[in-house]
């Protein structure tokens, strides 16, 4: 489109509430209808548990549903129903656990598995939630599936309760009960060429907007559970909205406070938010203009921009790296203990086996897990050629661990564990590595919490180095596993698979986003994957 000089007089209002949460008929949400000891309108009770009605131990109602677990297989374990969705309405599932013993955590299902209960948690009733927003009508499954962790003696009750939004559940009539957004966007001569969207921690769309009119004012409105989330607005010409064909300007707000704002870019600008209290903290905002260079991009062309702006970082040596830990790699998360956060020893939802305190249990020698904390190359070092500087020292990829259970993972490839040799305290594993992988050798599985954070790390390693790494795959025999040679795609294929379903799998968290903070603080460059996790699946 060639943009002429047209200018409109007048400025027209709309109010467009297309994203206030819908709600879906859940049947039996509340289970409080039973025939015999199954809930009415749950289609599948897999054989790995069993459900009866109870009234002693409810949320709301007269009845919960009494699950109790007993197998270990965790595709037996689901609960489910289906559930009949309409294009571009945004719908909040959540469901009320209640843990008896601390070994089974619940997953809530929403076309797909989002996010675990806390199984610490006991004798009291949580909250697990999931915002989804549908590009196209369509019949999803929702429902709930039971994981056992340490500590599971082969037979535990959990109860469930409130499952919404069931089809008995009345709609707030303000149309909103977590967190009202409000998008303030005034477009420029050319509003079609506008648009914008929010999403969540796990990159998934849950609020947007386009087809906009020339010089109009829009009040747009979202309503967002607890949980971080980026807000893009786009331009397909690629010259903003301000102020060459038009003054058009946005404000991002909740609850007066302003979360995104602005006028000037290029083809896109993304801002991430933080809302509710229960997120563990904010997200520390990364510099203005930082990868303004690379809006526009995908493919290899975006990796290497990013590369661009990322190389070149102020490598502060090796043994620096015990200092960022005793600033930066402190457990405040977890047990919140300020104790060394430890990635192959630190158990998420009980508590630790092994507390290191900072400093006073560097390693040293070890001979046992528990000994002693090290400087763990996520990315082994031999890979690289050894005590080579930058790679030596940066921390992008070097994580405080336990010592033995770093000499352990050695400097094997990560991967998922068929059969293991090694378990450590957490469940990081050593073993043979799944056939699913397409690779046959052994392989180190760090804990499910801890998978993305390594994932992260890798597809760094693949960018920041881009200029070296494709000389790398014959270094060792194991970085002849992971990497083919190339300084595009860098990993083989079933390494790229792998890292890109951990990286799903686990979003980015609170401890990498401050952890990426602080690196940029210590060295000056930062990890654009924990920044923007959706440049993994436009590069990869």
């Amino acid at each position: 489109m060639l943009h002429g000089t047209y200018k409109k007089n007048t400025l027209a209002a709309a109010l467009l509430l297309t994203t206030i949460p819908s709600y879906a008929a859940i049947s039996n949400g509340n289970f409080e209808d039973w025939t015999g000891n199954t809930p009415n309108g749950w289609s599948t009770i897999d054989s790995g548990i069993s459900l009866s009605s109870n009234s002693s131990i409810t949320h709301s109602g007269s009845f919960s549903a009494n699950v109790v677990v007993s197998t270990v297989s965790q595709s037996n374990t689901d609960l489910l129903q289906n559930v009949q969705l309409d294009a571009g309405k945004s719908y909040t599932f959540s469901t009320w656990v209640y843990h008896t013993e601390g070994g089974i955590k619940a997953r809530l299902l929403v076309n797909g598995y989002q996010g675990y209960s806390n199984p610490t948690l006991l004798n009291q009733w949580q909250e697990i939630s999931h915002q989804y927003t549908p590009t196209t009508s369509e019949t999803i499954t929702v429902g709930v599936r039971f994981y056992d962790i340490a500590g599971f003696d082969g037979n535990e009750a959990v109860y469930l309760d409130n499952f919404m939004p069931s089809a008995t559940s009345t709609p707030p009539s303000n149309g909103c009960t977590d967190n009202p957004v409000n998008l303030t966007l005034l477009t420029d001569n050319y509003g079609e060429e506008t648009s914008w969207q929010i999403t969540n921690s796990q990159n998934v769309k849950v609020a947007d907007g386009n087809n906009y009119s020339a010089s109009t004012e829009y009040q747009e409105q979202a309503c967002l559970t607890d949980g971080n989330y980026t807000f893009t607005i786009f331009d397909t010409y690629g010259d903003g909205i301000c102020c060459t064909y038009g003054n058009g300007n946005y404000a991002l707000t909740s609850n007066s406070k302003v979360l995104a704002n602005g006028a000037s870019f290029q083809n896109s600008e993304s801002t991430p938010f933080t809302l509710g209290a229960g997120t563990g903290g904010t997200i520390p905002p990364e510099p203005t203009g930082y990868y303004v260079t690379a809006q526009g991009l995908t493919g290899y062309a975006l990796k290497t921009e990013l590369y661009n702006i990322i190389k070149g970082h102020n490598s502060q040596g090796y043994s620096a790296i015990w200092n960022f830990y005793d600033s930066a790699s402190r457990d405040t998360s977890f047990e919140n203990d300020n104790s060394i956060l430890d990635r192959y020893s630190e158990n998420p939802t009980g508590q630790d086996s092994f507390s290191y305190v900072a400093v006073s249990d560097q390693c040293g020698t070890y001979r046992n897990e528990g000994d002693c904390y090290n400087r763990e190359h996520s990315f082994p070092k031999s890979w690289f050629g050894g005590k080579v500087e930058p790679m030596n020292s940066d921390v992008h990829h070097i994580f405080a661990t336990d010592g033995f259970v770093n000499s352990k993972r050695s400097n094997f490839p990560f991967g998922d564990v068929a059969s293991a040799t090694y378990t450590s305290s957490n469940g990081s594993k050593l073993g043979n590595a799944t056939s699913s992988l397409n690779y046959s050798g052994t392989v180190f599985e760090p804990i499910d919490e801890f998978k993305g954070d390594f994932a992260r790390a890798y597809f760094y390693m693949a960018t920041r180095y881009e200029n070296v790494i494709g000389n790398w795959q014959n270094n060792t025999t194991y970085s002849n596993a992971v990497l083919n040679g190339t300084s595009t795609q860098v990993f083989e294929n079933w390494v790229v698979s792998m890292l890109v379903q951990w990286h799903t799998n686990d979003p980015v968290s609170q401890v990498e986003l401050n952890r990426n903070q602080a690196a940029f603080e210590h060295q000056g460059n930062r990890n654009p994957f924990i920044d923007h996790p959706e440049f993994v699946e436009m590069i990869w």
